[in-house]
């Protein structure tokens, strides 16, 4: 079966990969062992509720700083007042891959069974997954602290047809967008409302999908790197296993160690100085340290994605409702703040390499700009100035978010860790770093069309060639983004 085909199972641990595929129409599956555990949490919620003595935040209760006022009387009516009053958001639509990936990290999470959701809410959930249904949801509003309230709201409100939705690429009433794509609306009672609201999915999600775009961007880079040295004939003696164990950093000895296998059959040139520019020579130890940082971030998402954000959690075995804070997205912010400095820094390196590249001084004797015919043509010089814009964005995205609490709701939320802030700029950082990636391919490719050197390690030669085929030659002059654009996906999504 095509992996596109293979279903994503509740009952499986979430993974990265689950996510990019839920951008697409993918089928989840609710077994039989899910649908029990969330019957079961649905019973106990309903046992519990004839309990008088026992409130349940939401259920019986009023919201946020208002839990001290009793809720609505009516089901329909408790999830009106959960829904209406968070109608908030502001901004532009994310990106539909971010929100369809939000909602598969919740239904996720409310398939564990501890959130007492109704088990037809998984079954709506599920269903919208195999169509081209996405919610219209706006990208400022939420905290990251209470859950993703005000953007899950927006997506819950969708889903019940109100609000507006894509279907197909097409912004529409959300109810026409149900009905288009086959969808039933669904019905919620407060508990269902709350609980699809109360976790930070939309958090975790931006985070995990930044986290795999700088994860791929980072192997494109060590790749690149490689070419970049091979092309100008550079001694690979700063890839030297005994120098970097002496470094003392593992992910620095990774990454050399890859990058060594990917310069085999290397032939310096001798033409070079002593000692390269820090763009090629400490490359090792700036990749490596990136390495060690990603792998903490691997960590963060990886919790995140295997466990249960919301409030309050019911235990059936033990007739526990348990009050907290596990919609506290503070895991995720501190590891989305970490991504983006990794991307800030990965973003200079890709700068910084293409910069050495254009510049006839440090490049060998290429011609400036890397230009055919210097004057008459302008070679990367559009180029160049686009990675200088694209860098300045990602450090204003690199400046830390998850200190910059502020109390909110009568300060019932007095720490907040804005993660979703966090991670919807680290997702934005990430494929700004892609299109670096591609705009150091194309000047790496052009450096082989005005006279770089043959590489000798047969992976970089393969590397060029690949570059050669799927970009043409500047000569002469023509605009470059939809070039840097298709370099990107080669080196970012293929190789």
């Amino acid at each position: 079966m095509p992996a596109a085909e293979v279903p994503i199972a509740l009952s499986a641990p979430l993974r990265s990969a689950d996510l990019r595929r839920a951008a697409a129409p993918v089928s989840v599956v609710v077994d039989a062992g899910v649908r029990d555990r969330v019957e079961r949490g649905r019973d106990f919620l309903r046992d519990v509720l004839r309990e008088e003595e026992r409130p349940v935040y939401g259920a019986t209760t009023g919201f946020g700083a208002l839990v001290g006022f009793p809720g609505r009387e009516e089901e329909a009516d408790q999830c009106d007042n959960t829904l209406a009053h968070l109608g908030a958001g502001q901004g532009p639509d994310l990106a539909h891959e971010v929100s369809r990936a939000a909602l598969l990290v919740r239904v996720w999470s409310l398939a564990q069974g501890v959130s007492g959701v109704s088990a037809h809410v998984i079954d709506g959930l599920a269903a919208m997954f195999a169509t081209t249904f996405v919610p219209a949801i706006p990208r400022y509003g939420s905290v990251g602290a209470s859950g993703d309230l005000i953007p899950l709201a927006c997506a819950a409100q969708a889903l019940r047809g109100r609000g507006e939705a894509y279907v197909d690429g097409r912004r529409m009433p959300a109810a026409e967008a149900l009905h288009h794509a086959g969808l039933t609306p669904l019905t919620l009672d407060g508990r269902d409302a709350l609980a699809l609201v109360n976790g930070t999915s939309l958090t975790t999600a931006a985070t995990a999908l930044a986290l795999d775009g700088v994860r791929s961007a980072h192997r494109a880079m060590q790749a690149l790197t490689c070419l970049l040295v091979d092309l100008l004939g550079c001694d690979p003696g700063f890839l030297d296993p005994r120098l970097i164990a002496a470094y003392g950093h593992p992910g620095a000895a990774d990454v050399a160690d890859g990058m060594r296998k990917h310069l085999s059959g290397i032939v310096p040139a001798g033409t070079r100085a002593l000692q390269e520019p820090y763009s090629i020579r400490c490359s090792p130890q700036l990749l490596g340290a990136a390495e060690d940082a990603l792998r903490y971030v691997d960590g963060v998402v990886a919790g995140d994605l295997s466990g249960v954000s919301d409030n309050p959690l019911f235990f059936p075995d033990d007739d526990l409702v348990v009050h907290g804070g596990n919609f506290f997205g503070q895991p995720a912010a501190f590891a989305s703040d970490v991504l983006a400095m990794v991307t800030a820094q990965l973003g200079n390196l890709a700068e910084r390499q293409l910069d050495l590249l254009v510049d006839p001084a440090r490049n060998g004797g290429l011609p400036p700009m890397l230009a055919a015919g210097p004057g008459r043509q302008h070679g990367m010089q559009g180029v160049q100035l686009a990675t200088t814009a694209f860098v300045a964005e990602i450090r204003h995205a690199a400046v830390p978010v998850s200190m910059q609490s502020l109390p909110t709701n009568l300060h019932n939320q007095d720490v907040v860790p804005f993660g979703t802030q966090a991670a919807l700029r680290a997702h934005d950082a990430a494929a700004l770093l892609r299109l670096l990636c591609g705009s150091l391919a194309v000047g790496l490719r052009q450096a082989a069309h005005v006279g770089a050197r043959r590489p000798t390690a047969p992976g970089c030669a393969a590397l060029l060639d690949a570059l050669i085929e799927a970009i043409p030659p500047v000569d002469p002059d023509r605009p470059l983004d939809a070039d840097v654009r298709k370099a990107a996906e080669l080196m970012v999504d293929v190789w």
